[in-house]
């Protein structure tokens, strides 16, 4: 048990690791599509307080360790837990590679379900509705409404105001907003993994069924695990969000770290275990809408509901396999995933590429740099004067 034990506890940090390229993003995609703030120091800050929010609160890693899947002293509740994370990862890394925002808090979960539902252990399934499910349509719905609403008042109060001074004055309210936006995410995902590994303690009979507070090394390590994850692959999400799903601007961004920050903040304090991705990108769709909604790209949000869609039950459908190869060996099921995520890892070169060359990624989210100065920031550029062939100027024909 000690040896399924650790090996459930490191891959728990790949996950955060994972969960960290895959959705720590998400809270700085907004100020980097905007020019609020230059994307490596974007990156820092999001990793700074990702790491103070997730020693913040407890009440998530209590729902997640507790909440989802009876937690017992046994060897099948332990084993449950590494497939699940299994499964979560892999979904993780196939939704990472085709550059869609799914949930990785639905992953863990579908993951938990099914790995617990193929091992006979008993699911919490009215936790999952009241917890997870309910929570996953409120959140984004809230986002939406809340961020519409928002940036229909700020651009009535603010129109009279120069463009350049308003983006300016809003570029650097952005910053306060989204810093907001990222100790949130980190109050809400990085206790996710912490729920797992208190689940795998709990199974091991390393701590108490009655505990709530995970203890401060699972905090630190999950917290350095999606730090660390956000400078490994977060661009290919920051271009989704920042640029292909709408072009936003200054105030649009605040309005959306602001609205997305509320929701996660009110989440962690109930104990929901709600989607970073979900929430953001209703908000977002929000502040697009404010202005027109052909502003949003519809086409792309179709992608992206269709992820979400299909991430609890695929997740659950790769837990449940997972954790019927760990019931051969552990080692077996630890062979398999590295297969699986190898042949994602080397058959799209383009794929790295993109993740590789940041600064053609960010480039490509950014709309035009030269806006008019008639019409301010963000419309499109005035097209420049084609030159006078066959006549000369008065000065040239005087000299």
């Amino acid at each position: 048990m000690a040896a399924t034990l650790v090996l459930v506890i490191v891959i728990a940090i790949i996950f955060d690791f994972t969960n960290g390229f895959h959705d720590t993003a998400n809270s700085i995609a907004t100020m980097v599509g905007t020019r609020a703030l230059d994307p490596r120091y974007a990156v820092v800050l999001a990793a700074t307080l990702n790491f103070v929010g997730a020693l913040a609160g407890h009440e998530v890693a209590a729902t997640v360790g507790k909440g989802i899947i009876e937690a017992t002293a046994d060897q099948a509740t332990l084993e449950v837990a590494l497939a699940g994370l299994t499964g979560a990862i892999v979904w993780n890394v196939i939704t990472w590679f085709y550059g869609l925002p799914s949930s990785s808090s639905h992953a863990l979960v579908g993951g938990l379900v099914g790995a617990g539902v193929a091992g006979g252990i008993t699911v919490h399934w009215s936790g999952v509705k009241d917890k997870v499910v309910l929570p996953s349509l409120i959140a984004p719905t809230l986002g939406f409404v809340g961020v519409l609403i928002i940036t229909a008042i700020l651009m009535h109060a603010f129109k009279g105001m120069n463009p350049r001074s308003g983006n300016t004055l809003f570029r650097r309210m952005q910053i306060v907003s989204g810093s907001w936006l990222s100790f949130s995410h980190g109050l809400n995902d990085a206790q996710k993994t912490m729920g797992v590994m208190m689940l795998a303690l709990i199974a091991a009979g390393n701590l108490d069924p009655s505990t709530v507070n995970p203890p401060m090394w699972v905090k630190v390590s999950a917290a350095l695990a999606m730090g660390l994850g956000t400078y490994a692959g977060g661009w290919k999400i920051i271009k989704t969000l920042g640029g292909k799903v709408v072009k936003m601007s200054p105030l649009q961004g605040f309005s959306v770290s602001m609205g997305g920050a509320a929701i996660l903040t009110w989440a962690e304090h109930n104990g929901m275990p709600v989607s970073t991705t979900h929430c953001v990108t209703g908000c977002v769709l929000g502040a697009g809408s404010a202005k027109r909604l052909s502003s949003v790209r519809w086409t792309v949000v179709g992608e992206i509901l269709t992820a979400w869609v299909m991430t609890l039950p695929m997740a659950a459908l790769v837990g449940a396999a997972a954790y019927m190869l760990t019931a051969i060996s552990p080692v077996v099921l630890v062979l398999v995933a590295l297969g699986v995520l190898a042949v994602l890892r080397f058959s799209n070169d383009d794929v790295m590429e993109n993740i590789e060359g940041v600064a053609a990624a960010i480039a490509a989210a950014l709309p035009p740099s030269q806006p008019s100065p008639a019409k301010g920031e963000g419309d499109a550029p005035v097209a420049p004067r084609r030159p006078r062939s066959g006549r000369r100027s008065r000065r040239e024909t005087s000299k």
